[in-house]
């Protein structure tokens, strides 16, 4: 890790390369504690303005942020035996407090369902009282025994998980498909990064919910990513934790509930997506720094005015809204900075020397494309603007292209596990029988990623057993 760029490429080894990105842009590094990682200022600005975006969404529909323990008594994951044994190979476990041995064992929280409807049990008494819409931003730890990947796959990792009480089932539906469309829009509007969408099986389900939806992304290596997941959890939780409301009609009923939540690993599909062989290629909309100013000068005497213009012209881009960093490190040459800027994947690059200020231009170069777009300082703003538009919509065409492309139809097993070999989004038609599901992945290694939410026409026999299908469904090996 000695050298300064990427030592790797991309097509050729894609696991090495991702790591030379996440530790050389110095995005994260690896903490003392296994599977852990430290997010450096650099990926938490990301995250940051991934919070940002989903925040503001959330509370114009009335929801709120609090925060909850991150100790679960056992008692309390016990309670609903489905959930509890869907995390309970993940916890990880507190027994110990201060000097004493304590009389119950307390779970790092894994997820908040069972602590949070613990307290609803106890603040909702009427109608009156619903809905509940609350959300929080917090850590995770969920113990890998798989090998983890920096913001893909790591024992402890920050998320959001929203939850919400409703009166009757068509409000929580009305909220679960809500919050698929932010979910939506944030992946493809802020990230550039194109997406799936559909219901998870009944086997690939969260633990103790009604149905999932899910939101999957696919990978360069060929692998799946499940970018973001939206439970109807029905009454199930409520009835196990007893959550009652007097409704309008005088009578007892349980609430429907819904949960939802992203985390991190949007920044390793971020990485994994639109990165290439010299580094991160970050999108406009989410990027720390969406816009660097590199000045140039070889004589003292260029010094001053060069940087007068570039101080300028960065105060003006923050006046715009643009977040703009000036690099004026005289220690480093511009060609140094050059390649460090594309390492960490900046999206657009401006150059500004005595040649360019004699002929009142300034030079844009964009770290999709390398292209160098030579413009007016007094146009520099808007083509500034429209230049950062044209960046977002590359990536992402690029990245629909690559998704569409990745998507093979098959008809019999043959085919599938010829396709599966190659990797991507597998559509086959399945008999809904969870035996046929198990021996597909027992035998392959690939999962049901989603049914699409809108019914597709079935087309062959089962793809395992042959029998009459009753769904068209994706397949793929994922992380």
């Amino acid at each position: 890790m000695s050298e300064l760029g990427i030592t790797v490429k991309k097509s050729e080894n894609i696991s090495e390369w991702y790591t030379q990105i996440v530790l050389k842009s110095e995005l994260a590094d690896y903490a003392p504690v296994h599977g852990c990682i430290v997010l450096r200022d650099y990926s938490y600005a990301i995250w940051e303005n991934i919070q940002k975006y989903f925040d503001e969404k959330i509370k114009e529909l009335g929801h709120k942020n609090v925060y909850f323990p991150c100790l679960i008594p056992e008692s309390l994951l016990a309670k609903e035996t489905e959930h509890f044994k869907g995390f309970k190979p993940e916890c990880a476990w507190v027994t110990v407090g201060g000097n004493d041995v304590l009389n119950e064992r307390l779970a790092i929280r894994p997820t908040s369902e069972t602590i949070i409807y613990a307290l609803l049990q106890k603040w909702i008494r009427s109608w009156r009282d619903l809905p509940i819409k609350i959300n929080q931003w917090c850590n995770i730890i969920r113990w890998e025994i798989k090998s983890t990947k920096p913001f893909l796959r790591t024992t402890e990792f920050l998320w959001q998980e929203g939850h919400t009480a409703h009166e009757n089932f068509e409000d929580a539906e009305k909220e679960v498909f809500d919050i698929l469309k932010i979910y939506h829009e944030l992946m493809e509007d802020l990230l550039s990064i194109p997406v799936l969408l559909g219901r998870k099986s009944e086997r690939e389900k969260f633990a103790g919910a009604y149905y999932t939806l899910t939101l999957e992304a696919i990978m360069p290596d060929g692998k799946a990513l499940q970018m973001g997941t939206v439970h109807n959890l029905g009454q199930n939780f409520s009835k196990v934790f007893d959550i009652k409301f007097l409704g309008k009609d005088g009578k007892y009923h349980y609430v429907w509930t819904t949960s939802w939540g992203i985390s991190t690993r949007l920044i390793g599909a971020l990485i994994m997506v639109h990165g290439d062989d010299k580094g991160l290629i970050i999108p406009p909309k989410v990027a720390p720094y969406q816009v660097v100013i590199v000045p140039i000068f070889y004589r003292i005497e260029e010094r001053e005015y060069v940087l007068k213009v570039a101080h300028e012209l960065k105060a003006n881009l923050i006046k715009e809204r643009i977040r703009a960093i000036l690099d004026d490190r005289e220690w480093y040459t511009p060609g140094w900075k050059f390649n460090e800027w594309e390492l960490k994947g900046v999206p657009l690059r401006i150059e500004i020397g005595p040649r360019d200020l004699k002929e009142k231009t300034i030079t844009l170069v964009r770290r999709d494309t390398g292209e160098r777009i030579t413009v007016k300082v007094e146009d520099a703003i808007n083509e500034i603007k429209s230049t950062l538009d044209k960046i977002h919509s590359y990536l992402y065409n690029k990245a629909k292209k690559f998704l569409e492309g990745s998507i093979l139809t098959v008809k019999n097993y043959d085919e599938f596990k010829e396709a599966i070999a190659k990797g991507g989004f597998i559509r086959a038609c399945w008999c809904l029988k969870n035996e046929c599901e198990e021996k597909i992945k027992d035998e392959t290694g690939a999962t049901i990623r989603l049914i699409p939410l809108n019914k597709e026409k079935v087309f062959s026999k089962c793809i395992y057993c042959n029998e009459d299908a009753r769904e068209v469904v994706y397949f793929a090996k994922a992380y």
